[in-house]
């Protein structure tokens, strides 16, 4: 479902959601830890991953350092369409990392070769489908242009897993401080009634404003990265928990029908 409130809904998240400082200290613990032109060559991991997607002029690269209040973490060229590989940040303690950032390369780029862009568009396309550590996708979206037809296309190949809750979407409207009150909420407006279309009951979809030069949205989207990260902690130690009772499970039916001193044997076909 679209989250249309930044006021909290029950009196019990305002007392157990950690403070503003707090989420922005955890992102600003994020670091590089590799980079990868193809996604067979991304490592695996058990930790929630957030991906940030957007046109290569959306202000991906910049959005990803003010929230990591880092003026060079993710490499923003002046030349858009330039960073051609998948980068993975980790963030939490240097010891015991508790998720990842992955920065996507920007599309839409006019100057990339065609060939760079079909590859491009494919490595995402799997990526968004099939990345099984992905928890959720954060798509960055020039506030004044609204949601563009490689917006739309780039939904589409993640659309099933919002669907289904699988992955959570974040929708920033960047470069928000370019627009007039009502230029913003015309903007809001359109974009959440856009979204009403991946909405089901399982869904979480958010859309909010953002400013890197204003630092507008920039807590607000920290406390909801953290949220998710949470979240997917809590679903891992469930799984967890569920797949060590089945092993016990099954455990204590071998001891059953085992002879004492008898080593197990499998049945006979």
């Amino acid at each position: 479902m679209t989250n249309t409130s930044s006021v909290p809904q029950h009196s019990a998240e305002i007392e157990t959601s950690p403070s503003d400082k707090v989420v922005l200290g955890w992102t600003h613990t994020a670091r590089f830890l590799t980079t990868a032109s193809e996604l067979v060559h991304l490592p695996a991991s058990e930790l929630p991953e957030i991906a940030f997607v957007g046109r290569s002029n959306a202000g991906k690269s910049t959005a990803i350092n003010t929230l990591a209040q880092q003026k060079r973490l993710a490499f923003a060229s002046k030349t858009p369409g330039r960073t051609q590989h998948i980068n993975l940040f980790e963030l939490g303690p240097k010891d015991a990392a508790n998720a990842w950032f992955a920065d996507l390369p920007g599309y839409g780029y006019a100057a990339v070769a065609k060939a760079a862009k079909l590859r491009w568009q494919k490595v995402m396309a799997d990526y968004l489908a099939v990345r099984r550590s992905l928890s959720g996708v954060v798509l960055m979206v020039d506030s004044r242009l609204g949601l563009t037809d490689l917006d739309k296309q780039l939904l589409e190949f993640v659309e099933p897993r919002v669907r289904s809750g699988e992955v959570k979407l974040l929708v920033l409207l960047t470069k928000a401080d370019k627009l007039n009150r009502k230029d913003a909420d015309a903007a809001l407006f359109g974009t959440r009634a856009y979204m009403k279309q991946l909405e089901t009951e399982a869904s979480d979809i958010t859309v909010t404003l953002f400013s890197a030069l204003k630092k507008l949205g920039v807590a607000k989207v920290a406390q909801t990265l953290h949220a998710w990260v949470q979240a997917a902690r809590v679903v891992t130690e469930a799984e967890f928990a569920a797949a060590a009772s089945s092993a016990a499970a099954a455990a204590a039916v071998v001891d059953e029908t085992t002879e004492p001193g008898a080593a197990p044997t499998l049945p006979a076909a």
